[in-house]
């Protein structure tokens, strides 16, 4: 790959960093990746679905014909502010802001990542298997691009190839995420009985004390080797001199087993019924589980890193993104990254050697030898 250029990997990283593009704001950036991928001539369609939630940008869809076996990448466009007037602190290993706002770098190295590799195969005319490309508005705010796509309207205008490499992990290169877990969010809302805390405060049932002796029965944090529980928020405003009759407490499980998942929700809500007799209790899937349905693609990508000199390894991850909708569609999920560190915060940063080796590696990948 001696003609690989990092100069022009770079300079599409910077063109796509200088363009803010915060959840539901993406119309430019996404102006910028269809006028790219048009230039290579490629296919586009564009799903439209984010009128349901009061996006600006669609989700983009590219297609570049080749000779069978194809592959489908996917990126998200947004990034997590603060992020506007960014400026580029540069050294010959890292990117980063310069601290007063976070870089971008997730999800636009990314993004530089695939549309350098479709740029470099298409430029040099190399013999190469089919293309396809997926980017998405609004990941950063509970998947909404991946979670409202119209399949329907899509494959009566293009058929994605099922196997799909998600660039956007956190981390090293050296990592091929092939599962990820599910995730719901519940809510308790505990009601107790009121009355005056300094006179009377014995016809008083304190709610958040009831709370309190539920949750402290709960497994929460780390459940087990692939199961995670977290309560974020707890309300209930009253005056001191008030006994609360009503509090709200609510958070999110994690889990790879769904079974698992839904029979420690049920026993949260056995437990809270233990000390409350006046109760509410809500859940509801925020994103599915990503689980692997071909893991010989998942050696194929290991493969393309060992031809770019990386020894990368299969894992197994914590978080959710885009994958985990895309797998529910039917897609053969796997989650690669391009050396994204501290993300989501102002001191995020990216490692060059990590975005040039993984953009190697698709490349490798793409090629047909």
């Amino acid at each position: 790959m001696n003609d690989f250029d990092k100069g022009k990997l770079l300079e599409i990283f910077e063109e796509l960093l200088l363009i803010h593009s915060p959840s539901k704001k993406e119309e430019n950036v996404a102006k910028y990746i269809i006028s790219f991928l048009e230039d290579l001539g490629g296919e586009i369609y564009l799903d439209k679905s984010n009128d349901r939630y009061g996006g600006s940008a669609p989700t983009i869809f590219a297609k570049f014909k080749g000779e069978g076996g194809g592959v489908t990448f996917s990126n998200h466009m947004d990034v997590i502010e603060p992020n506007k007037n960014l400026k580029i602190i540069k050294d010959e290993k890292v990117w980063k802001s310069d601290g007063t706002t976070t870089l971008g770098g997730d999800d636009k190295g990314g993004v530089a990542s695939v549309l350098y590799s479709i740029y470099y195969i298409i430029k040099n005319n190399i013999k190469h298997r089919d293309i396809y490309a997926i980017f998405t508005p609004g990941e950063e705010v509970g998947m909404l691009g991946a979670r409202n796509i119209n399949w329907n309207k899509v494959y009566k205008n293009m058929k994605p190839a099922k196997n799909m490499i998600v660039v956007d992990n956190a981390g090293s290169c050296d990592k091929v995420a092939y599962k990820a877990p599910t995730s719901y969010s519940f809510k308790f809302k505990i009601k107790g009985r009121s009355a005056h805390a300094g006179i009377e405060p014995e016809r008083g049932i304190n709610a958040i004390v009831l709370a309190a002796k539920a949750i402290a029965k709960f497994k929460t944090l780390r459940i087990d080797e692939y199961t995670t529980s977290n309560i974020s928020k707890i309300n209930s405003n009253f005056p001191k001199n008030v006994v609360p009759d009503c509090v709200e407490f609510s958070g999110e499980i994690r889990g790879h087993d769904e079974k698992h998942v839904l029979e420690i929700l049920e026993e949260y809500e056995k437990i809270v019924r233990e000390f409350a007799e006046d109760y509410e209790f809500e859940k509801s899937l925020d994103y599915p589980a990503l689980r692997p349905t071909d893991m010989d693609f998942s050696k194929d990508i290991l493969k393309s890193y060992k031809n770019v000199g990386v020894d990368a390894k299969e894992v197994v991850i914590g978080g959710g993104s885009d994958a985990n909708f895309f797998a529910e569609e039917g897609f053969n999920s796997l989650i690669i990254g391009v050396g994204m560190e501290k993300v989501h915060t102002k001191e995020e940063y990216i490692v060059l050697d990590d975005l040039i080796k993984t953009t190697k590696a698709l490349i490798d990948y793409l090629e047909i030898n």
